[in-house]
């Protein structure tokens, strides 16, 4: 008789996202007059940059000629983006990372949910409260969560680090002490950073613990305040201790054209095996590599023209961070977040939770958010809302809520 993985049964509820979309979905049927805006999920709204554009059309002429044409690419990624990679995000910034320590692939999200693979079952997590769900949900799927408890709306088996507005919603060293530790700066869904000194002192704990960090740095192209690392490898003894996952989504909009890449250091060993070999091996064995018209596009968002378009697509949203910011700032709300990342997190008002204040946000102001308790169970009585948006539906709706 065949039998099921009963970790996925212990996970709560549908995936937070798809939550949003059904009532989201079931509020515009029943309400077809009505402009919905959505500053809820992370998605980019700006094109492709024409630099990018001109990159998967060439790429695609390739594809079309014999002489040119690709199969299978390479299942731990083409040399030319590899290299890309190495010598801009981490050489340019002093970090010491080679190209073949790079695996590419399609996403940061996947990776951050099939990283855990790699690990024994038996080992503890610690994560940031709230966090980005993946972390723990995949993790509870591979039997590492424990059971849910109803009294502190999370599992036994994970080290929940919260992230309060009394320390500045950055995460503590735990009291116990986990083998894993995942860290996402600038972090999704807060929006806060933490400086380098902050960093080294998890990299140190690390090594001295024999810990591995994953490092969730997706936004780092947001990041606007001196002082704040980009990479964890900009710390001293990072490649011991760290792996990092990075992505194409936010910065370049590559949401629905996906691509993104994880570094884990040769350096990096426990219990006597080497992490970028195990990593290699499951990457080669379950991945047949990203489509080489999309790697080539990521190729070109290292041109020089690329870049200057991407920080422009960056600035864009930045300025639907600050507007939003302000303007909920000056009508009353606590907010924090918007400045080093496009994401800001608002303390719901009179006392509401955060799906009442998603309800009466959607039924009152047409405008969708994200929940904070969807992060974890110190999210609660906080919500999120993205910059991710038009400049101009940005503003209609930052003066919606300013009204409810």
């Amino acid at each position: 008789m065949v039998k099921i993985n009963n970790n996925y049964l212990k996970l709560q509820g549908s995936y937070l996202f798809s939550t949003i979309g059904k009532k989201v979905n079931a509020f515009i049927v029943e309400n077809p007059d009505k402009k919905v805006i959505r500053l809820g999920i992370g998605d980019v709204t700006r094109p492709l940059t024409p630099t990018i554009t001109k990159a998967l059309h060439d790429a695609v002429d390739e594809m079309g000629k014999a002489e040119t044409f690709r199969g299978y690419a390479p299942d731990l990624g083409y040399d030319f983006l590899r290299k890309a990679i190495a010598d801009n995000d981490y050489k340019l910034r002093g970090c010491d990372i080679q190209a073949d320590e790079i695996f590419v692939s399609d996403g940061a999200k996947c990776d951050s949910g099939n990283i855990q693979e790699i690990f024994a079952q038996d080992n503890r997590i610690a994560v940031c409260d709230p966090v980005y769900p993946v972390y723990v949900d995949s993790n509870i799927m591979a039997g590492r969560g424990g059971t849910y408890s109803e009294k502190t709306e999370g599992f036994t088996d994970i080290i929940y680090m919260p992230c309060l507005s009394e320390n500045d919603f950055a995460p503590q060293i735990p009291e116990e002490v986990p083998d894993i530790i995942y860290l996402c700066f600038p972090n999704n869904p807060t929006g806060a950073v933490i400086g380098k000194d902050e960093l080294q002192k998890w990299v140190d704990y690390a090594n001295e613990k024999g810990s591995v960090i994953i490092y969730d740095a997706a936004y780092e192209a947001y990041i606007r305040t001196e002082g704040v690392p980009h990479s964890i490898y900009e710390c001293k003894g990072a490649k011991t201790c760290a792996i990092e996952l990075h992505s194409f989504s936010k910065n370049a909009g590559f949401t629905g054209v996906r691509l993104g890449y994880t570094v884990v250091p040769k350096e990096l060993k426990r219990d006597g095996v080497s992490l970028h070999s195990l990593w290699a091996r499951r990457h080669s064995t379950k991945y047949n590599g990203a489509p080489y018209i999309v790697q080539r596009a990521g190729e070109a968002v290292y041109s020089q023209e690329g870049k200057k378009e991407i920080a422009g697509l960056v600035d864009y949203y930045m300025r639907n961070a600050e507007y939003i910011l302000n303007g909920l700032r000056g009508a009353g709300y606590t907010v924090s977040g918007g400045v080093d990342a496009p994401y800001i997190w608002l303390k719901t008002p009179k006392g509401m939770t955060s799906w009442e204040f998603f309800d009466h946000l959607l039924n009152t102001a047409n405008v969708v958010g994200t929940p904070g308790s969807g992060f974890g169970p110190h999210g609660e009585g906080y919500f999120r809302l993205t910059a991710f948006g038009s400049y101009e539906n940005t503003v209609e709706a930052v003066d919606r809520i300013k009204v409810v």
